[in-house]
């Protein structure tokens, strides 16, 4: 299982570092379209009409990844209280029981968004000419990018190493 976790680890740092540019670069992008819609809308009297749902493909985008990352880093939504007044028998049930629901959730996200996909591609966006699946890539790109992280972390807690990688470094220095 260190075999696995040494392999997988280097992997999911770079996918979660990469993931992190990627949303914070969409966050930047999605704040300049907000800034020309509405200096076009209040100065040029002339509201360009493509900006709002490239902003909301953007927004699909930098949360999805976004949160990926926050699952890697354990920044998703937990009872960390509770967890750490448990006894440790009862700890490794509970850190278990999260990472597999985890990856079942990172599942259903990569197979129904695929879905999504691959069924809305014939149809066109109109305001930017785009196929709709682009809409739920993201949401089948980050389950797959949940359903990795998760997978380390579950190998993490099987292995007993989990209680280390959560006093590590920041991800990006």
């Amino acid at each position: 299982m260190q075999a696995i976790l040494a392999r997988l680890s280097p992997v999911a740092a770079l996918l979660s570092r990469i993931s992190l540019l990627i949303a914070g670069f969409g966050v930047v992008v999605m704040t300049v379209l907000v800034f020309w819609s509405i200096f076009g809308r209040y100065i040029l009297n002339d509201t360009p009409t493509w900006t709002e749902p490239a902003v909301l493909l953007l927004m699909s985008w930098f949360i999805l990844l976004g949160s990926a990352a926050g699952v890697r880093e354990r920044g998703h939504i937990g009872f960390e209280i509770g967890l750490a007044a448990s006894p440790p028998p009862l700890r490794f049930v509970l850190k278990l029981i999260t990472e597999v629901l985890l990856v079942g959730f990172g599942l259903a996200m990569t197979g129904y968004g695929s879905q999504l996909a691959i069924g809305t591609w014939s149809a066109t966006t109109p305001m930017i000419g785009i196929s709709q699946g682009w809409d739920y890539v993201p949401v089948a790109i980050g389950g797959a990018l949940i359903t990795l992280f998760s997978v380390e972390r579950l190998l993490m807690v099987l292995a007993g190493t989990d209680e280390a990688v959560d006093t590590a470094a920041p991800m990006i220095e």
